[in-house]
């Protein structure tokens, strides 16, 4: 059987996500066949794996740290939100159907043997797993039907990590306060505190550190610093979005959506010099970008009437009017079309008016499209005509299909009007795709692109998994985690 650690935090982003990307990575280094597993997700940010099971895009990031390939094993359950009050339920990778948050608290107890099985499976196949908690163990409202903190440590049989974000202020009371609301039980399972963050000098927190570690009867197995890390974030509580950015040579802006989903799709276009990447949620803020980006998104229908309602559909039809590229990915592909219906209220019942940019209309239906895809481009007209016959690949994931005067859906969509739109999530990731496309918008608008230079964004994910390891294995008491995991 596997060695297991589990990673819990004292809230959401306590940076569990990242600790256990770190572990992933440098046990793997160590030669250890390492997995990550997350029993229950919520996040609009999700990956497909080679067998068209969707999966939280967390446990894919942490799988590629540690060198193997995403399974749906790493994370059976997942919840996608749909609206305030609900969520759709993803069990071992397939959509099952769309749940009020109390029906599926009554309901999650029925996941046990699902995530279990998930568990097992895992802990057949590799040497060690790591294990990552959600939100905070000390809901105690949560606790008697708990399937993913201290609920899953003691099914698992896990010893458990307890990390606190001190970037936010008040982390000695953040793990004082979470392990004084556990039960003794629950409280023997946590083997050691991290302090995660941590900007300054750690002499400084010393005193700290003494006397939490004897009010909590815990050691601390080490403090964090706050690493500047390009990693994929977890969800929507992610900093890119509170990131102020003044407009670069090249001028790039992300709708914001309410729902949206897998902006993780534009991270590449952030590592290239006089590029700026912005995420706009306001009409004021668009201003006069290069392209505009209209994403992923849960709910597709209400989305769209968002943008019709806040001006930004006017203002995004008055930029393009006067040359600005606009580009649809998954939800924001279908928004470019006539007509977008979900009879059935798979999303959002009702029938909606597109954008009317590309001659498309979209059905939601009980099916859900999972896959991954490959492929080279057909034609592309327009600014980007130099995609045309260039490779890609990526994954689709959308409950909508889509008819009308378009290309497969495996391919781009283009008009001369430089209106562009794809299915495919992780378009952006792979080859000179993000670089052709720099490359032309600069050209058009004849900036200096001097410092547009090529870069292989998998080597350089590669660098960035290995500096967070880097990061833990300097400042983490390695030898006391390996203890308490029993190696």
């Amino acid at each position: 059987m596997a060695y297991k650690i589990m990673v819990q935090g004292t809230m959401s982003n306590a940076g569990k996500s990242l600790i256990v990307t770190g572990l992933a990575r440098l046990f793997a280094r160590e030669g250890y066949k390492t997995a990550p597993f997350k029993s229950q997700n919520m996040a609009l940010n999700s990956f497909i794996t080679e067998d068209g099971f969707e999966i939280g895009r967390a446990q894919a990031v942490q799988a590629e740290a540690a060198g193997i390939k995403p399974e749906v094993y790493m994370n059976p359950v997942l919840l996608k939100p749909v609206s305030e009050m609900g969520s759709q339920v993803i069990v071992n990778g397939k959509a099952v159907c769309n749940m009020k948050a109390k029906d599926y608290f009554e309901y999650k107890k029925k996941l046990v043997p699902d995530i279990m099985r998930a568990l097992d499976y895992l802990e057949n196949k590799f040497d060690i797993i790591v294990i990552e908690g959600a939100g905070s163990p000390a809901e105690i409202n949560l606790r008697d039907n708990d399937i993913v903190n201290m609920g899953l440590a003691e099914m698992a049989g896990s010893p458990v990590l307890l990390a606190g974000d001190i970037d936010r202020g008040g982390v000695f009371a953040q793990l004082y306060g979470t392990i004084a609301l556990l039960r003794e039980d629950e409280r023997k399972r946590i083997k050691g505190l991290l302090i995660n963050k941590f900007r300054g000098d750690k002499s400084i927190l010393a005193p700290g550190l003494e006397m939490l570690e004897e009010k909590c009867g815990k050691p601390v197995f080490g403090v964090i610093p706050y690493v500047n890390v390009d990693i994929d974030d977890e969800d929507s509580l992610s900093g890119r979005f509170s990131v102020r950015k003044s407009a670069g040579v090249i001028d790039i802006a992300v709708i914001k959506l309410p729902k949206i989903s897998n902006f993780t799709d534009f991270g590449v276009f952030e590592n290239f010099e006089g590029v700026s990447l912005r995420y706009v949620d306001r009409t004021p803020d668009l201003k006069e970008p290069d392209m505009v980006f209209i994403p992923g998104t849960k709910n597709t229908i209400k989305d769209l009437m968002w943008i019709r309602q806040n001006g930004i559909e006017a203002a995004v039809k008055k930029l393009n009017s006067n040359g600005c590229v606009i580009f649809g990915i998954c939800g924001g592909y279908q928004m470019l079309g006539n007509i977008i219906s979900d009879p059935g209220g798979m999303e959002e019942n009702g029938m909606a008016r597109g954008m009317g940019f590309i001659n498309i209309d979209t059905v939601f239906n009980g099916e859900k499209k999972t896959v991954q895809v490959s492929g080279h481009f057909g034609r592309v007209n327009g600014i980007f005509t130099g995609l045309s016959g260039m490779e890609y690949k990526g994954y689709e994931i959308h409950m909508g299909h889509t008819e009308g005067k378009r290309q497969q859906c495996i391919d781009i969509s283009g008009s001369s009007s430089n209106i562009y739109g794809s299915y495919i999530h992780g378009l952006f990731d792979n080859g000179d795709i993000a670089y052709t496309m720099v490359k032309a918008l600069a050209e058009r608008k004849n900036a200096d692109i001097s410092g547009i230079k090529k870069f292989n964004y998998m080597e350089y994910k590669e660098q960035q998994y290995d500096l967070l390891a880097d990061t833990i294995r300097d400042n983490v008491d390695m030898d006391s985690i390996r203890k308490c995991m029993g190696m």
